[in-house]
């Protein structure tokens, strides 16, 4: 008979609160054989107050190349393991994408054990649009690197989230204001699901102001949720305009991209033309 190989499990655990816990996540770590662990000591603290006894492995962004062909091995020999990080869902901004990758190529079982995210939880409660949004994780820390990666998001409708250590908001607060302008919406959350936990509601220069006058917020990570932009519809097109020049523009001449952006756009040609001209793609040869 062939052998039943194991299933890789991807679990949830709380963010701050471990009320949040889950029953489900509770019964899957206290059976698998093998949990694969962001960082051992936080896991094994939470494993503490549950009472649940379990092999520890450490497996993170540092380690994985190495220690993914074990975790597949045991998989492969028929052992469950559990994938979990410090807090709320494995992969979101946390290790684990490339030992899911493999073991889907392998044709092994992943389940999911939803629970806490702090980026879904901050935005539940965060007063912005939820029908569209866009999780960008951690900034880059420098301050050209982190406007340019502002820039390319400046035009999104839906609703922004990033992450940040609290420490370097009041630099991203600054830089959102400076690239998206400072009529932006912005909530901070943190100490999400925790006993002083805040939401703070304002504009990045308001913000600014708060946090500079209460340390007690530059201390921790936050989750920072920001409007999305309110595109007037010819805005909009304009936009999308834009997109397709650019793109046509870089293998065409303008008069050429022209004629293949207004057939995908269905704009008028002049205006795609003036449109091409002052984005600076015409030559002499347009």
């Amino acid at each position: 008979m062939q052998q039943q190989r194991g299933i890789l499990y991807v679990v949830a655990t709380p963010i701050g609160n471990l009320a949040d816990m889950t029953e489900r996540a509770r019964k899957i770590l206290s059976e698998v054989a093998l949990i694969a662990a962001e960082d051992t000591r936080e896991t094994l603290h939470l494993l503490n107050h549950f009472g649940i006894m379990a092999t520890l492995v450490a497996y993170h962004d540092h380690n994985e190349s190495r220690v993914a062909p074990r975790l597949l091995a045991d998989l492969e020999a028929g052992r469950d393991v559990a994938l979990v990080s410090d807090a709320g869902t494995p992969l979101i901004n946390d290790p684990g994408y490339s030992l899911v990758a493999a073991a889907r190529e392998r044709g092994l079982t992943v389940v999911p054990v939803p629970g806490a995210n702090a980026a879904i939880c901050a935005l539940s409660a965060a007063g912005l649009p939820s029908d569209r949004f866009l999780f960008l994780g951690f900034p880059p820390r420098t301050r050209a690197q982190r406007r340019s990666w502002l820039g390319e998001v400046a035009n999104e409708p839906g609703t922004l989230i990033l992450y940040e250590s609290a420490k370097r908001a009041l630099a991203t607060l600054e830089d959102l204001g400076a690239v998206l302008g400072e009529h932006r919406r912005v909530v901070l959350a943190r100490e999400l699901t925790k006993r002083f936990e805040t939401f703070l509601f304002g504009q990045p220069r308001d913000l600014i102001a708060r946090l500079a006058a209460d340390p007690e917020q530059q201390l921790g990570e936050l989750v920072i949720l920001v409007e999305g932009r309110n595109l007037a519809p010819d805005e909009g097109e304009r936009i999308e305009q834009e997109r397709v020049l650019r793109i046509l523009g870089e293998a065409l001449p303008l008069r050429q991209a022209v004629d293949l952006a207004a057939r995908l756009t269905g704009a008028r040609k002049n205006t795609l033309y003036r449109l091409g001209l002052d984005l600076g793609l015409g030559g002499a040869d347009d």
